[in-house]
């Protein structure tokens, strides 16, 4: 786990992005694709990995809506616990990326252990940087900051709710942060507990 002591431009980063079956009732909800990608301020994107995932659950019709994958996509697909070596191999020793790190960090849990962190949440991150926002999804921030072409270009015919395009589009809104807000030279800690009363105050005036 790297040290969260440092400043930002010294550090190397990993987006995580996981998408899943679909919460049913009496039924815990299960990864069905895992999309990772790797940035820094010094190299840019650099390494993608992104994989289908076996489950023995079956996919709401909600979630299949949403991200358009079913059973053929899941076909031979693997295991997440067979996929330790490219996961370690991807995450270890960087930054953890993630837009609402919850379900990142829930579904990682497959490795016990596992050590990844500390962890940028861009979600809390933007809500801090743009108080003002009345929404502050993914999709929302990455149009309005025109960061689309970038993300489809990084990732081609990809889109929304696939993996790794939402991995990707993490890293593209992180970027665009630490780059126009000249934050590199800030200390890393400034992105791990960034300061939301603004926008609490905005939420519950």
């Amino acid at each position: 786990m790297p040290s969260s002591a440092g400043i930002i431009q010294d550090h190397n980063f990993a987006a995580i992005d996981f998408e899943s079956a679909g919460a049913a009732r009496g039924v815990t909800d299960t990864p069905i694709q895992i999309g990772i990608a790797q940035w820094s301020p010094h190299a840019g994107f650099s390494a993608m990995f992104d994989s289908y995932l076996h489950t023995q659950q079956a996919i709401t019709w909600a979630a299949q809506k949403q991200h358009g994958i079913g059973p053929a996509e899941l076909k031979d697909a693997p295991p997440l616990v067979s996929l330790w070596p490219e996961v370690k191999n991807h995450l270890e020793r960087r930054v953890m990326v993630a837009h609402g790190k919850g379900t990142e960090k829930k579904f990682l849990r497959a490795f016990p252990g596992h050590g990844f962190g500390p962890w940028v949440d861009t979600l809390l991150l933007s809500r801090a940087v743009w108080p003002q926002e009345r929404e502050h999804s993914l999709g929302h921030l990455c149009r309005e900051l025109a960061l689309t072409e970038k993300i489809s270009a990084l990732v081609p015919e990809r889109t929304w709710h696939d993996a790794l395009y939402d991995a990707v589009a993490s890293l593209c809104l992180l970027e665009w942060m630490i780059v126009h807000l000249d934050l590199a030279g800030f200390p890393l800690a400034s992105l791990l507990q960034p300061d939301q009363s603004g926008w609490h105050l905005k939420k519950n005036p």
